[in-house]
């Protein structure tokens, strides 16, 4: 799957509304692993640390939050082992348009916070 082809934006578009899913339900986050077999289960191949998931994960926060004002749904996915989201949700997080402030603990509880804030209302 390489970006910019319909088989991403279709992958994509599942990520999303996975991803809302949860924001809805609470902000509950999922594991890597459990987010690669949902879209194995919808007919997409997205390993789960490798391919174009990383590439997914960040895409799906920049088309909901193109400007940076609203939270970044990639925050709900975790590591199995940690329950911590991995280095490639902070990168982008603390980048232009969104620049959040906070070490990491402070940055990804706020940013779950602000998910199941904001998802409550749709």
């Amino acid at each position: 799957m390489h970006k910019g082809t319909l088989e991403y934006e279709q992958a994509l578009d599942a990520v999303i509304e996975i991803l809302r899913s949860r924001a809805r339900r609470g902000a509950v986050p999922i594991p890597y692993g459990d987010l690669s077999s949902e879209l194995a289960r919808l007919g997409h191949h997205a390993p789960a640390h490798e391919g174009a998931m990383p590439y997914l994960l960040e895409d799906a926060s920049v088309r909901e939050s193109p400007d940076g004002s609203l939270p970044l749904l990639s925050a709900l996915v975790v590591l199995k082992d940690s329950g911590w989201p991995s280095g490639g949700f902070f990168k982008p997080a603390r980048r232009s348009p969104y620049k959040r402030p906070g070490d990491d603990m402070v940055l990804w509880t706020r940013e779950i916070e602000k998910l199941a804030e904001h998802y409550a209302d749709h």
